[in-house]
């Protein structure tokens, strides 16, 4: 009896074992990929960083941020304390959107080398290019970078102040599930 006990313990860890070696980490729904968020920046200074923040503000109608500088270029006349760009961070259900629409700049094409781990950037020479953009006479003709940030579920755990820690490096997503998630999104990435 107690042999026959053993029997049905063991085959039953082996069943388990088979089990897990059969699962493949994509049905796994912590480990998908998902787009946390887009951030869209210029650079200048006085003048065009009017231009700029309001070229951000027309894009998204979201808040700007204005960056301040911390060192001092005299070949540029930075200074630390000055405003030298703008930036916007687009979370929630319209960044996947605005994201295909800035795509349409670049005629949905990036390069494989503007893709690393946990995110990807482009930049756009001219708003003009955008679909459906007009042109602003008091902005005239100004460009952007682009930035999509890629997280995991448990992220937060880096980022929390209770209880913090680090998340190992199979965390990250990596380039190739970037390179994936493009493709489904009808981007060419050469």
């Amino acid at each position: 009896m107690a042999e026959k006990i053993k029997k049905q313990k063991i085959e039953k860890t082996q069943d388990k074992k088979s089990v897990n070696k059969n699962k493949d980490k994509t049905t796994n729904i912590m480990r998908t990929p998902r787009l946390e968020k887009v951030v869209l920046n210029c650079g200048g200074t006085a003048e065009k960083l009017e231009k700029a923040l309001k070229l951000l503000k027309i894009l998204t109608g979201k808040k700007i941020n204005e960056i301040v500088s911390q060192k001092r270029i005299p070949t540029f006349g930075v200074r630390p304390g000055l405003k030298t760009g703008a930036m916007v961070t687009i979370r929630g259900k319209e960044k996947q959107d605005l994201l295909k629409k800035l795509f349409g700049a670049v005629n949905n094409k990036i390069k494989i080398r503007q893709v690393q781990n946990n995110h990807f950037s482009f930049g756009i020479k001219e708003y003009l290019e955008i679909p459906d953009m007009e042109y602003q006479r008091d902005i005239g003709i100004l460009g952007l970078d682009v930035t999509a940030v890629f997280s995991r579920a448990g992220k937060r755990v880096n980022l929390k102040k209770i209880k913090q820690s680090k998340t190992p490096r199979k965390q990250d997503v990596t380039k190739e599930e970037i390179i994936d998630y493009l493709t489904k999104l009808g981007i060419n990435v050469e």
